[in-house]
């Protein structure tokens, strides 16, 4: 065979073979980056939780057809720049974020990848989007609530509870409430008229670190409360059986915005579902990675909340639960 004929043999046998080492190549998945500033969860909770699910059932199965980069804070919201300068390098499709300074991270990683937001509280007051119809740019989500949301809705219910009570002490994370350019959002002064259409003396304690709560516990202790109110944060979430505890020791009424602090403990809280909040970001990230621009996509607001009362507590601490918020309550625990 002269060399020429082997060259054209060889040529017309790679041109053969081609085809089928492209049908060899594995197809790319389509990659959702997740950004927490939470602890990774057991893997019995990452493969069955409200937002796993939801996927599932729209279409979306990790390993299968879709891969998951996961990056946790372990609750450390100081390092979620970094993790998500990291998540970034990955070839995502699509980012879902939890909370606003996950988010904050996000945005600032990148303004391409299309980004889908959970549980940030004000994301219209705290700039992460210009309107909640029409956020724009590459960011849609799930906000937590709306300025004066849940608040207002605790501080009844406390005064149902203690209607003679005075003082009312807040546990706040501060830099929880700021914008995205670091100044703080109105939210404290809605905080004082409520608080004082209701008959209250609102003093606010902050707690910004997990070493900051002694001396706010020990403040608090000082002033007397009759009442009692904790932010849900990422540090007062993570420290909820300490707050729970402290109020408890009080033997005063106390009311939170997250579920998570009565079964911790606590004595009273009205908040939203959170499975509905991760299912509706499931929902938001199937469209997004189904091609929907994220800007273009309306923000969602909440619309399940639930009241939660543990009986087990108001006996511990002899307090009264009035029958009225009872026969309200969504979940009550220590219910015989």
């Amino acid at each position: 065979m002269t060399a020429l004929r082997r060259r054209v043999v060889l040529a017309a046998a790679t041109l053969a073979v081609a085809p089928l080492l492209r049908s060899q190549e594995p197809t790319r998945l389509p990659v959702l980056g997740i950004l927490s500033p939470h602890p990774r969860p057991a893997p019995k909770f990452i493969a069955d939780n409200p937002f796993t699910n939801r996927l599932r059932a729209l279409g979306w199965e990790e390993g299968r057809n879709l891969r998951i980069e996961r990056a946790y804070g372990d609750g450390r919201e100081d390092l979620l720049p970094e993790l998500a300068a990291a998540l970034v390098t990955r070839r995502l499709d699509a980012i879902w974020t939890f909370g606003f300074k996950a988010t904050v991270a996000a945005l600032r990683a990148t303004r391409s990848i299309p980004i889908v937001f959970s549980n940030v509280p004000y994301p219209l007051e705290q700039g992460v989007v210009p309107s909640l119809s029409r956020p724009g740019g590459n960011v849609t989500g799930v906000a937590y609530t709306t300025v004066g949301g849940l608040r207002p809705k605790i501080f009844e219910i406390l005064r149902e509870i203690a209607p003679g009570a005075r003082r009312l002490a807040s546990l706040e994370t501060p830099s929880a409430t700021f914008s995205i350019h670091g100044r703080p959002i109105e939210l404290l002064p809605r905080m004082r008229e409520v608080a004082a259409e209701l008959g209250f003396e609102l003093r606010v304690f902050a707690v910004e670190r997990q070493d900051d709560l002694e001396g706010a516990f020990d403040a608090i202790d000082a002033w007397k409360p009759e009442v009692f109110h904790a932010a849900g944060t990422t540090v007062t979430v993570r420290e909820r059986r300490r707050i729970a505890g402290f109020a408890n020791r009080l033997r005063i009424p106390a009311g939170y915005t997250e579920r998570a602090f009565v079964d911790a403990g606590g004595l009273v809280s009205y908040g939203l579902q959170l499975a509905e909040v991760l299912e509706r970001a499931a929902h938001l990230v199937d469209r997004v990675l189904r091609g929907s621009p994220a800007g273009e996509l309306p923000v969602e607001l909440p619309s399940k909340y639930e009241l939660a009362v543990n009986l087990g507590t108001a006996a511990a601490i002899g307090v009264s639960i009035p029958h009225s918020l009872l026969v309200r309550a969504d979940k009550v625990i220590g219910r015989s």
